[in-house]
């Protein structure tokens, strides 16, 4: 339903007039004779390729008017900034329209949440992130190099979070931004690719999914209630050391109740055997979870 309102709104009115009249068309061939520098760059594209060699449908076949619109104005008079679509913020173009032109042929599948995703409401197009008119990437037309690196252009504060001492294995190349969200849209806020964090994270860490006899609590509840998802100055993605990260929720019996403080660190003036080496976790060993019958302390 959220997808037919998208289509459903209308175009602009210099995009409509683009579009009306299907007579309007002059070629690709047209659009070479100036556009040289551009077409060079375009020959080497995946969607040259599909074009020219395979095209799916009548639009496609057109080649260049099939993204930009007819452009028998446009070669009439070049300075007319309304007479072509351009994807470029300079034109004067809303993203909208621009978008519309990329969803002609890419719908469904990665993109069917894109209508009311936070990239789509923040007013981003295609084009930010895509450069359909050259080949900087190895897959995807990207703007940049790599997934990554196209995201970093907006995101960053994620890009100072990959380069703290521990952090996922996103600068080493073994991951992208892409393995965890989903950028044309999701059902989440976060735009990630499973319903919820926990789920997404046990992708890759199956170890931690259980079900286990003996579970933690703020394991069953969010990943995130103790470690961080990009980069943490503390070791295993940590939010805070241990254990001041424990002691957050575990200070009202036992030995836990004891405030440790900086003074009770192994270098402080009165170190503590508790903030030795893993601290909290030297004990309370399977800290995610245990299925040993005796476990119901973490201990085994």
């Amino acid at each position: 339903m959220v997808l037919l309102i998208f289509w459903a709104l209308p175009l602009s009115t210099s995009a409509a007039a683009l579009a009306g009249d299907t007579g309007d068309y002059v070629g690709e061939a047209r659009c070479a004779g100036c556009h040289r520098a551009e077409q060079g760059n375009w020959a080497h594209t995946v969607h040259a390729g599909i074009f020219h060699l395979n095209p799916a449908d009548e639009l496609a076949a057109r080649g260049c008017e099939a993204c930009h619109g007819p452009g028998a104005r446009h070669s009439q008079d070049p300075a007319d900034k309304s007479a072509i679509i351009a994807f470029t913020h300079g034109r004067g173009l809303s993203s909208e329209v621009q978008n519309r032109q990329c969803l002609q042929c890419h719908q469904g599948r990665q993109r069917m949440f894109w209508a009311g995703s936070t990239h789509q409401t923040r007013d981003l197009a295609c084009s930010d992130c895509h450069n359909p008119m050259a080949k900087f990437s190895s897959a995807g037309l990207l703007a940049k190099a790599s997934v990554s690196e196209t995201c970093f252009n907006c995101h960053g504060q994620q890009r100072t979070e990959f380069r703290k001492r521990s952090h996922m294995p996103l600068p080493e190349g073994k991951m992208s931004c892409s393995d965890c969200h989903n950028p044309h849209g999701s059902l989440t806020r976060a735009l990630l690719r499973t319903d919820s964090v926990n789920t997404l994270c046990y992708d890759c860490h199956a170890e931690k999914r259980g079900p286990f006899l003996w579970e933690h609590a703020p394991v069953r509840r969010d990943c995130l209630s103790c470690h961080l998802p990009h980069g943490s100055s503390h070791e295993s993605l940590l939010m805070v050391a241990r254990p001041f990260l424990c002691q957050q929720c575990h200070a009202n019996v036992s030995h836990p109740a004891n405030l440790v403080t900086a003074a009770n660190l192994p270098l402080g003036a009165m170190p503590d055997e508790r903030a030795a080496n893993r601290s909290c976790s030297n004990c309370h060993a399977q800290i995610h979870g245990s299925n040993h019958p005796s476990g119901p302390r973490l201990h085994r």
